[in-house]
C-alpha cells in the first residue's frame, strides 16, 4: 500500500462510525438527486466507489440487483456491511481497494456512483480511468465532491482549512479540471449541477478528530481572510461556512 493510502487509512479508519452517522454525508439535495437517477436507471450491478459512510452504497441497495462498495479502510467497510446487514440489504457486497487499483474484470458493472471520495485519491486522473475501465460501453456515471472556487484566492483558503482539517487531503478540483479529466478518460459529461452545502464547524472538526491547535490554525486563517473569502464562502462567526459541491452525471463512451 503506498503511503499516502496509508496515512488516508489512518485518518478515516477510527472515524468509521461517525461517517456512518454523520448527517452531511446521509443526506442533502445532491443524494436526493442521485436517487432519481438511480430509480430511473435501475441498475442490474453498480459500484460505489470510495463509500466512506455507505450513504450511496444504501441508497444504490435499495434500487440495484447488486451492490460493490469500495473503500481504502477496512474500518469503514466493516461499518458498512454491519449497517446494511441492520437494514436488510442482503445485495450489498464489501471490497477493500483504492480507486487507482480496482479488481474488477473490465465492463463489470452497469452503474458507478462516487461521492465525497476523489479529493482523497493520491491519483485522481488514475482513478477515473479505473472508473471507465470497470464499466460497461454506455453505462452511467454520477461524481459529486466538493470542488475548488473560482478564484486563486478563495482556492488557497479552501485547500488550506481543508488540509488542516484532515492531513490526508489531496485537492478540491475545480469543475474545469474535472471537466478535462473525465474527457481524457473516456467519459462523455452530460450534465452538471452545483450545490452548497453548510458545514457547521464544531460537527466538521469533530468528525476527523482534528487537533485542536490545527482547529485554531482555521479559525486564524478564517478571521484573517479578506472580505471577498469571507462572503464566497459565508464564514460565521462560529467558522460554520458554505462549501461548493459539483455533481457530475456521465456516460462511459
Amino acid at each position: 500500500m503506498k503511503a499516502h493510502e496509508t496515512h488516508v487509512v489512518s485518518q478515516f479508519g477510527p472515524q468509521a462510525a461517525a461517517y456512518v452517522a454523520s448527517a452531511v454525508h446521509a443526506s442533502g439535495p445532491d443524494l436526493e438527486a442521485l436517487e432519481a437517477i438511480v430509480a430511473a436507471y435501475g441498475p442490474q450491478n453498480a459500484l460505489d466507489l470510495g463509500t466512506g459512510g455507505g450513504h450511496v452504497a444504501y441508497l444504490l441497495a435499495a434500487r440495484a440487483a447488486q451492490v460493490t462498495a469500495v473503500d481504502l479502510s477496512a474500518d469503514m467497510l466493516a461499518a458498512v456491511a454491519a449497517t446494511a446487514s441492520d437494514r436488510g440489504l442482503g445485495n450489498l457486497q464489501t471490497v477493500e481497494s483504492a480507486a487507482e487499483t480496482l479488481p474488477f474484470d473490465d465492463g463489470a458493472f452497469d452503474f458507478l456512483a462516487c461521492r465525497y471520495s476523489a479529493h482523497h485519491w493520491g491519483d485522481l486522473e488514475g482513478g477515473i480511468r479505473q472508473a471507465r475501465r470497470v464499466l460497461k460501453n454506455g453505462s452511467p456515471a454520477v461524481f459529486i465532491d466538493a470542488v475548488a472556487a473560482g478564484s486563486a484566492l478563495a482556492d488557497t483558503h479552501l485547500q488550506a482549512v481543508e488540509l488542516l482539517r484532515d492531513t490526508s487531503h489531496v485537492r478540491d478540483y475545480s469543475p474545469a479540471e474535472w471537466m478535462a479529466m473525465l474527457a481524457r478518460t473516456g467519459f462523455i459529461v452530460e450534465s452538471t449541477r452545483m450545490f452548497r452545502v453548510r458545514m457547521d464547524f464544531k460537527v466538521w472538526i469533530a468528525r476527523m478528530r482534528t487537533p485542536d491547535e490545527n482547529a485554531r490554525v482555521i479559525r486564524a486563517l478564517q478571521d484573517g481572510a479578506s472580505q471577498a473569502v469571507r462572503r464566497h464562502f459565508a464564514i460565521e462567526d462560529d467558522g460554520s461556512f458554505m462549501l461548493d459541491v459539483m455533481m457530475v452525471e456521465a456516460r462511459a463512451a
